[in-house]
C-alpha cells in the first residue's frame, strides 16, 4: 500500500467515524424529541391537537412561562 492509499484510506476512516457521530446524536435528539413530546401530551392533554393547534396552544403560555421560569430552567451562558 503506497502513501497515497494510506492516507485516503485514512480519510475514509474519518469520514466514518463523523458519520457514526452525526447518526449517534441524531438518535439522541429524536429519544429527546419524542420524550418531551410525551410530556407535553401528559401534561397540557393535547393528543387531540393538530402540530399548528398545539404550537397555538404553547405561543398562549409562552411569554408567561419563560418570564416565571426559575435560573436553573435557563440557558446557560
Amino acid at each position: 500500500m503506497n502513501k497515497i492509499e494510506r492516507i485516503q484510506a485514512r480519510i475514509n476512516d474519518l469520514e466514518l467515524d463523523i458519520n457514526r457521530d452525526k447518526y449517534k446524536e441524531r438518535k439522541i435528539r429524536t429519544r429527546r424529541l419524542i420524550q418531551k413530546g410525551a410530556l407535553l401530551e401528559k401534561y397540557f392533554e393535547c393528543e387531540h391537537l393538530s402540530v399548528k393547534d398545539t404550537e397555538d396552544l404553547l405561543q398562549m403560555f409562552a411569554d408567561y412561562v419563560n418570564s416565571k421560569k426559575l435560573d436553573k430552567f435557563n440557558k446557560a451562558p
